[in-house]
């Protein structure tokens, strides 16, 4: 068993491992002799992605789920590889070290090749180059990083090795998103392109026979982006590709010499047979899920005469339930995570504060049961959290100077959840109810820096309205989750339509009962990496920042020391209501939709109606169910200039505007469409709010500009004689018009007809 630990390790030339122009060359692993030219070749991928850092009491496990299926297929004919995201968004064992206790372990288990994630570069690119780099025993890939305005790879692009007699090339891209994902200025100088049209490009060179750049007889493609939902959630691989977008394109338009594909970054599971486009096969596609819960794994059998696959497989293996310490390479993984764990503990067992229950991110997948948010799986962006919401408000309290108006948080930041049941098996102080060092540390593990960030108002609604989240450009990929739920503190009060234009969802925004005004300027607390307008926030650009240079995570420690004990908010900030953008109608019957009522934090209490309210009197109470309400309501045409009120059973409220009702003008005329010159005519109208009779005067212009006019009785019509001559035979038309009144808007007719000779 090897002694040696992360702080001790050896380093090596960054030639071996990540740098500039190497995209030509590629490193040749021998890994056994050349089989019989008659025999078959079996070859297993194994491959993690997302991992994350994951240094805890399963990393052991982890391990010994990899030394495992080597032992069963043979380690010569065995690759181990990954889609990216090794490192960063780390739990604190490994963050607390900037991920080297993790790069170490990777390198124990002999990570041979790894497609570039997104959080690769969360240190910057001179971070991942440098020191990263040199740490890791295995190369970084990204074929779709240029240098900025070139299309010169700013990354190796592929590695070969020789498995079993066979060449094995891999290749890696990232999702092009990245720029959106980090910090910008860790990322300045480089472009990220398509990475299916990267990829390609690469599997064209390593097959086209050239020896001098390259050659492959099975090509692996590693792209650090995925499909957005997977076998758990219960999808297809046909409405994933259904869905468009950057997984549509990896399945439908990589090249049809790429036999396997891994993908990332989405955190989903799947394992499934693509067709492969211009030929009847298909070809394995997996992805993990994340954090080292399972390993994909990808045989084929490979015809070594002619390189050409002619079987393959693709699975999840989950993570052993048991570690197994009789595998050498497990042991060696004991000890650095045994020790990792112990220095994490000397600083992390510190007690920082308290909670009185569970404060945790979106649980997707979950139900309420017993009135409470139950099950699922954490980090849901696409709803709003209790996690999100004491985020943001140590954004907001915790800033030891300036006067911010609102706190802001991406929900992607939140990388943790605090469980009030303690762990003193591990840490005897964290009792019930305790929050660690280290468990605050996990929630924001990025290093961001607290920033204040000076906008409009109108630039602030914008970033509001993102949440529904586009491409910068349209030539752009979409983004791989279409919503992105905003943290914010508890001062902020959203109405939004869900189904409205871009631009146009957010129907209300509020600041301490104050609807924001267009024209002012709000400063926002919230991290460096949203305010520089990444997670497609692009408003945020606008503004004018200032940074404290205080950590995310020194902020957020301190204030749950000085808050404790802290209790979970579970109030919603925004209801999603699909209404008209105006607003309802006065005398009309509305139906307006609620959508993603309650939390779905862990012990959400559930919402089950929505009131509805309007000059201090109920209209309506509406069942919810599925998160939802349909509200059928009688809007009073007396409320017109006024508002209506939903007010969900816990408390959220949208407060909507009720316009002037829109009336029905029915017109008539005696006599019929033919008169003549001095005929007198009688108009006769209708107006209706509804099925009620409307109020008002009614007003006929003739040609000429005289007028005549009239009241509607009690059943809203109104006869208007028209003493008029009407002059020179031909077409004639009066132009007749209910004037309106307090509540019910105005509205037009023409009256046509001919006067004969």
């Amino acid at each position: 068993m090897s002694s040696r630990t992360w702080a001790g390790r050896a380093t090596r030339p960054l030639a071996a491992g990540l740098g500039l122009g190497l995209a030509a060359s590629a490193l040749t692993l021998t890994t056994s002799t050349a089989a019989y030219a008659a025999d078959p070749v079996t070859i297993t991928l194994l491959n993690i992605n997302d991992f994350h850092g994951r240094i805890d009491a399963n990393t052991t496990k982890f391990a010994t789920t990899i030394e495992q299926i080597r032992a069963e297929k043979g380690e010569a004919n065995t690759l181990f590889l990954s889609a990216g995201d090794n490192i960063g968004a780390s739990v604190f064992a490994s963050n607390v070290q900037d991920d080297e206790p993790t790069i170490e372990v990777l390198n124990v288990l002999e990570l041979a090749s790894s497609a570039v994630g997104n959080h690769e570069f969360d240190k910057g690119f001179d971070d991942l180059t440098g020191r990263v780099g040199t740490l890791a025993d295995w190369n970084f890939l990204g074929a779709n990083v240029y240098a900025e305005g070139t299309q010169t790879p700013a990354m190796r692009e592929y590695d070969t090795f020789e498995v079993d007699g066979v060449t094995v090339g891999v290749i890696g891209a990232v999702t092009q998103e990245t720029p959106t994902l980090v910090s910008a200025s860790g990322v300045a100088g480089l472009e990220f392109g398509d990475p299916v049209e990267a990829v390609n490009r690469v599997a064209e060179q390593l097959s086209d026979g050239d020896e001098t750049n390259g050659e492959a007889d099975v090509i692996v493609a590693e792209f650090h982006e995925g499909a957005g939902a997977g076998i758990p959630d219960g999808s297809s691989l046909e409405e994933e590709v259904a869905a468009g977008g950057a997984f549509a394109d990896i399945v439908n338009e990589t090249d049809a010499e790429v036999d396997a594909i891994f993908t990332g970054h989405t955190h989903k599971q799947y394992a499934w047979d693509a067709p492969v486009p211009g030929e009847a096969g298909t070809r394995p596609i997996v992805q993990t899920g994340s954090y080292g819960e399972n390993i994909g794994q990808i045989d084929l059998s490979v015809d070594p005469a002619t390189g050409d696959v002619t079987a393959s497989t693709g699975t999840n293996v989950a993570r052993a339930a048991e570690e197994d310490l009789s595998f050498p390479r497990v042991a060696e993984v004991k000890e650095i995570t045994d020790a990792a764990l112990a220095f994490a503990a000397e600083v992390g067992n510190q007690p920082v504060g308290q909670i009185t229950d569970d404060i945790t991110t979106a649980f997707g997948g979950g139900s309420y049961v017993d009135g409470e948010w139950t099950g699922g799986g954490r980090d849901n962006r696409a709803e709003e959290s209790a996690m999100s919401h004491l985020v943001a408000q140590a954004l907001l309290d915790g800033l030891p100077f300036g006067e911010p108006d609102i706190g802001l948080t991406n929900p992607g930041g939140l990388r943790a959840d605090f469980r009030f049941a303690g762990n003193t098996a591990e840490n005897p102080q964290n009792t019930d109810g305790v929050v660690t060092f280290a468990e605050a540390n996990s929630v924001l593990p990025f290093g961001n820096t607290i920033v204040t960030a000076e906008l409009s108002g109108a630039d602030l609604i914008t970033i509001f309205d993102q949440q529904w989240q586009t491409a910068e450009t349209p030539e752009d990929p979409a983004p791989s989750r279409p919503y992105l739920a905003l943290g914010a503190s508890e001062n902020v009060d959203v109405v939004a339509d869900p189904t409205a234009e871009t631009g146009e969802h957010i129907l209300s925004l509020k600041i301490d009962g104050e609807e924001v005004d267009p024209d002012a300027t709000y400063s926002v607390a919230t991290f460096n990496f949203l305010a520089e307008g990444n997670d497609n926030f692009r408003a945020f650009r606008n503004a004018e920042v200032t940074d404290s240079g205080i950590s995310d995570a020194e902020l957020f420690r301190d204030y749950i020391a000085d808050s404790s004990p802290i209790s979970p908010d579970h109030d919603q900030r925004q209801m999603l209501v699909d209404t008209d953008e105006s607003g309802v109608n006065a005398g009309a019957t509305e139906t307006i939709e609620v959508s993603k009522l309650g939390l779905t934090s862990l012990g959400s209490p559930e919402d089950s109606s929505v009131t509805v309210t309007g000059g201090g009197a109920e209209l309506g109470t509406f069942p919810v169910a599925d998160r939802s309400a349909s509200i059928v309501v009688d809007v009073p045409v007396e409320l017109a200039g006024d508002s209506i009120t939903l007010t969900s059973e816990q408390g959220v409220t949208a407060e909507l505007p009720v316009v002037k009702a829109q009336p029905t003008l029915k017109l008539k005329r005696k006599p019929g469409k033919v008169v003549a010159r001095k005929t007198k005519i009688k108009v006769i109208s209708r107006v209706l709010v509804g099925d009620e009779a409307a109020d008002g005067r009614v007003r006929v212009r003739v040609p000429g500009g005289q007028t005549f006019a009239g009241r509607l009785n009690d059943n809203g019509r109104v006869v208007i004689k028209v003493t008029k001559t009407f002059g020179q035979p031909g077409s004639k038309k009066v132009v007749v018009t209910y004037l309106g009144d307090d509540t019910t808007e105005s509205v037009a007719q023409n009256l046509r007809f001919t006067v004969r000779k």
